[in-house]
């Protein structure tokens, strides 16, 4: 009875799904295969000579099955119900975009009210720059309030803010910046009775009329639909300082990333649905990618689609690419970049150089457009190279074996310079270009021999000096920090919003894992471990080195790490539950088929339950205590 009371549905509900993984893994592991097992699907497998199948067969290494029309259906169905799920609520499309500048003689100004009223809140649209007003009002002219402080910090740059004072009668409010420049997008008064002042009813100095130019924008309270929240401040700011050729302010991180958040602020303006948009679209752009990749490696629509699903309802791709932060883009490249590697290594060794040149290539690319938004991206890269020298030394053991080394020699000169060109020469030029805005931010001129300018290639040697040294010193502490091993279970999400709300209710959100993707995904990965060990197995190899790659660098760093850092590492989680699905399809076709999409719906089960603390949903606070808050004290909605 005594432990009795501590059975909540907190406690309930990951003990029984543990229970349920643990025991749909191992009951297909100990499973012996039936006779009457199905062969992978024939027709979607490229035809290979029969020397080359026998070796390939030897070595097991993995296949390379192609798209059919019906997949392309199946693909867009899911790319098209994710993103209407995912652009939904995704932040407001309009926001303050004329700034008042608070510079030379336009640093002060008064307002002026018809007649004295009663101001009980004033609120701010805080734009460029950094530093405080200052504020003081009058009721009649000669005798003038305290002047009250407040500020535009670099924490709350592009957020809709209250000024901190108590209720009084004001005719007189007189507004200064005490820093300058300081840029200002909107101002809003309100009274006691009935709300927002109209602009109106207040006298300003032409100058200052880009402060009450927008006030049907103002709303009804500050949140993160209309502001900008967690590492915003930082990239969707750059971002702006990149359009507007401002010296940009977050230099930690390589430019691409934020270039390409740019890309939406320009299309839809300054607001928290423009610096959002490139980030929820490239979440949804990974599906068609990862669709193409599962039925690559498998050949198998229910598989590829099961996958897909499994990725695109994950808590952490869903809520990371909803963020204006740059790790969407690096997580975006990883994918693409190893799906070009693995149709590169699963070509037919008989394949001629020309047909192995185009995957190369475009893993190179992918890889340096990830390297300039990210350096998480060097990690995978590291597991490119290792799959790389796999494939030419056992495509060099099949030429010596059949007596043409002199040809492997020849082929191999071409792939080795080609490979150069490809993951060296590309990504360097890639990364070198993404600093142009830079240059532009100092004053140079892009076609006037700034690319081969000093000037610029000492801008880009600084920040690489920079970025080593910020990320090998940052000491620091935060609250959702996480150590590496914690990330395997999703321990310890990292909250990225919360407000408790005056109805009772609460709005909150962060990044973490849907534990069907996450737990069920680990409990898979060690089968591929098991089954690499167990038959050499191709897929599985590569399945391991992307995963690893992506995930031991972190074991060696000291700085404070966050659980978004496994981002990456999450589609290699869901390779490996499709190489499970897989061995299960093979095993018993019509039980395990059913068995899929049951494990699928689990998951979407899951997100549907999670929804409110993925989107900011408010919720009665019971809610999310008594059946979302897994791990006590861990779980922090």
């Amino acid at each position: 009875m005594y432990l009795l009371q501590y059975l909540t549905p907190t406690i309930i509900f990951p003990i029984a799904l543990m229970a349920a993984l643990l025991l749909f893994f191992s009951y297909y592991i100990f499973e012996k295969k039936e006779k009457s097992a199905l062969p992978a699907e024939p027709d979607n497998t490229l035809t290979e000579g029969a020397e080359a199948m026998a070796e390939r067969k030897a070595l097991s290494l993995p296949p390379l099955h192609s798209m059919g029309r019906r997949d392309i259906w199946v693909m867009l169905a899911i790319t098209a119900v994710y993103a209407l799920v995912a652009f939904c609520g995704l932040g407001d499309t309009v926001a303050p975009e004329s700034f008042y500048s608070f510079e030379g003689e336009d640093y002060t100004f008064t307002l002026t009210l018809d007649e004295p009223t009663e101001i009980t809140e004033i609120m701010y649209y805080t734009g460029l720059h950094t530093g405080n007003y200052a504020l003081r009002w009058s009721s009649d002219g000669a005798y003038w309030s305290e002047t009250v402080t407040f500020e535009q910090s670099y924490a709350k740059l592009f957020n809709w803010l209250y000024v901190d004072f108590e209720p009084a009668e004001m005719k007189y409010i007189q507004i200064w910046a005490k820093n300058i420049p300081l840029e200002m997008g909107e101002l809003a008064l309100f009274d006691g009775e009935d709300g927002l002042i109209d602009a109106s009813k207040i006298g300003f100095p032409e100058a200052a009329r880009l402060l009450f130019d927008e006030q049907q924008l103002v709303p009804e309270a500050p949140g993160y639909l209309n502001s900008a929240y967690f590492d915003e401040i930082y990239h969707a700011r750059t971002a702006y300082e990149h359009i507007r050729n401002v010296k940009p302010y977050e230099v930690s991180h390589p430019p691409l990333g934020k270039i390409i958040i740019g890309i939406g602020i320009r299309l839809f303006g300054m607001t928290p649905f423009g610096w959002r948009f490139m980030g929820t679209l490239f979440g949804v752009l990974m599906l068609p990618i990862l669709y193409v990749f599962l039925k690559n490696l498998f050949g198998r629509t229910l598989i590829a689609a099961c996958g897909t699903t499994l990725f695109a309802f994950d808590f952490m791709h869903f809520v990371q690419t909803r963020i204006a932060t740059i790790d969407t883009y690096g997580v975006f490249f990883i994918l693409a970049m190893y799906l070009f590697m693995y149709r590169y290594i699963a070509q037919d060794y008989e394949a001629p150089f020309r047909k192995t040149a185009l995957p190369l290539f475009f893993s190179g690319l992918c890889f340096g457009l990830g390297a300039a938004s990210k350096w998480v991206v060097i990690y995978g890269g590291a597991g490119l190279a290792i799959l790389w020298l796999i494939r030419q030394i056992l495509r060099g053991r099949y030429y010596i074996k059949s007596g043409r080394a002199f040809e492997f020699f020849r082929y191999e000169v071409d792939t080795v310079l080609f490979s150069i060109l490809s993951f060296v020469i590309v990504p360097a030029i890639v990364y070198y270009l993404s600093y142009i805005p830079y240059g532009l931010a100092e004053g140079m001129t892009l076609g006037e021999g700034m690319l081969t300018s000093g000037e610029y290639l000492k801008i880009v040697v600084d920040n690489q000096k920079f970025m080593f040294s910020y990320h090998s010193k940052l000491v620091a502490e935060h609250p959702y920090e996480s150590p590496w091993f914690s990330w395997l279970l999703s321990i310890r999400p990292i909250l990225y919003y919360l407000e408790y709300l005056p109805d009772g209710t609460k709005s909150a959100f962060g990044a973490f894992g849907n534990p069907m993707v996450w737990w069920g995904g680990l409990i898979a990965l060690i089968y591929v471990f098991m089954d690499f060990f167990k038959k050499r197995n191709g897929r599985a190899l590569f399945i391991i080195i992307g995963y690893l790659s992506q995930l031991v660098p972190w074991m060696a760093v000291s700085r404070i790490v966050f659980i978004y850092h496994y981002f990456p590492s999450t589609i290699f989680l869901v390779l490996a539950l499709c190489y499970s699905f897989n061995v299960m399809y093979e095993r018993q076709k019509g039980r395990y088929k059913r068995a899929m999409l049951l494990y699928t719906a689990s998951a979407l089960v899951l997100f549907a339950a999670f929804y409110p603390v993925l989107t900011g949903v408010a919720v009665p606070q019971w809610y999310t205590t008594n059946f979302l808050r897994w791990i006590p004290e861990a779980w922090p909605f």
